[in-house]
């Protein structure tokens, strides 16, 4: 039983780590597969529409990279970061919300499914706004 339970400690810790660094691709991934579900429902195929989606997230990455390395005002670039963050808090709180399936209070599952996506959003925010250019 205690093996079984440091298993799942284990297990949670390794999801955690692995969004919290892959929290930054949130908007790019969640593009991208938006857009190979319209594609895929428009009749372009499998094949099109993982190409659809691979080329649209592809575009929301270099939209990213694009901006934080245009523009030179730092709110514009908080801006920028708070636009890319929002859906890595989204990706923390449905992480959370799916992992804590057994938790009898209703309650306390939606107060750890915030903190999860406030952690998941922070963490994100956190990481890109430390690739701001901070001239003034």
């Amino acid at each position: 039983m205690i093996v079984l339970m440091l298993m799942t400690v284990a297990l949670v810790a390794g999801l955690s780590t692995l969004a919290y660094t892959l929290a930054v691709y949130a908007l790019p991934f969640m593009m991208g597969i938006e857009a190979a579900k319209w594609a895929y429902v428009s009749g372009s195929g499998l094949i099109g529409a993982g190409l659809v989606g691979l080329v649209a997230g592809a575009a929301a990455y270099g939209l990213l990279v694009i901006a934080f390395a245009s523009l030179r005002s730092p709110v514009l670039c908080a801006i920028v970061a708070l636009v890319f963050a929002a859906p890595a808090a989204v990706a923390g709180y449905a992480l959370v919300h799916g992992v804590t399936g057994d938790v009898p209070s209703e309650v306390w599952r939606e107060i750890f499914c915030i903190m999860g996506g406030g952690f998941g959003g922070g963490s994100a925010l956190m990481r890109l706004v430390r690739k701001i250019p901070y001239q003034l």
